[in-house]
C-alpha cells in the first residue's frame, strides 16, 4: 500500500488596507470582529468559535461545510495556538486542522502589519505540511485570499 508523502509548502498573501495597523490588529484581537470575517463569512455552519488572544492562548473553530461544497455537512476542526503577539505589528500562530476527525494539515502562520501611508500593508506567510486526503496548499492559499478579502470588507465597515 503506497501513501502520498506529506506535502510541504510555503506561500505569502499580501493585502493593503486603508486603515492603520491598530485597526487591522484589532480585527484579529477582538473575538466578535474576527468571527465576522474568519468564521462566519464562508457559508458554513459554525458550531464553535472561541479565542483566548494572548501569547500561549488558543483559538478553536469547528464548522460543517455548506451545501455548495464538494463535501456538504463534513466536519472541520481547527485548533490554533498563539505563539507570538506584538501589539499592532505581528501575530504568529501554529494550527492543526482536521477533516472528519482526521488531521489533514499543520500550519505556522505569521501575520505582519506594517504602516504604509495612512493604511496598513499586511503580509501573511503560511508554512505548512499537508497530509493524505487534505485540501492541499493551492486550495488553502485560495482560502487565505478569500479570508483576507473578507477582512477588507469588515475593515471597510469599521
Amino acid at each position: 500500500m503506497s501513501e502520498t508523502p506529506a506535502v510541504h509548502s510555503t506561500f505569502v498573501v499580501e493585502r493593503r488596507y486603508p486603515k492603520p495597523p491598530a485597526t487591522v490588529f484589532a480585527a484579529f484581537a477582538d473575538e466578535a470582529t474576527k468571527r465576522r470575517w474568519f468564521a462566519d463569512g464562508g457559508g458554513h455552519e459554525v458550531t464553535r468559535f472561541e479565542t483566548d488572544f494572548r501569547p500561549g492562548g488558543y483559538e478553536r473553530l469547528d464548522y460543517r461545510l455548506g451545501e455548495s461544497t464538494p463535501f456538504p455537512g463534513a466536519e472541520i476542526a481547527n485548533e490554533e495556538r498563539f505563539c507570538d503577539i506584538v501589539h499592532d505589528r505581528r501575530i504568529v500562530t501554529s494550527s492543526v486542522m482536521a477533516f472528519g476527525g482526521r488531521t489533514i494539515s499543520v500550519l505556522l502562520v505569521t501575520t505582519e502589519l506594517m504602516p504604509e501611508g495612512d493604511g496598513t500593508h499586511l503580509v501573511c506567510t503560511v508554512q505548512g505540511v499537508f497530509f493524505e486526503g487534505s485540501d492541499g496548499p493551492q486550495i488553502r492559499e485560495h482560502g487565505w485570499n478569500v479570508l483576507l478579502d473578507l477582512l477588507g470588507k469588515v475593515l471597510a465597515d469599521a
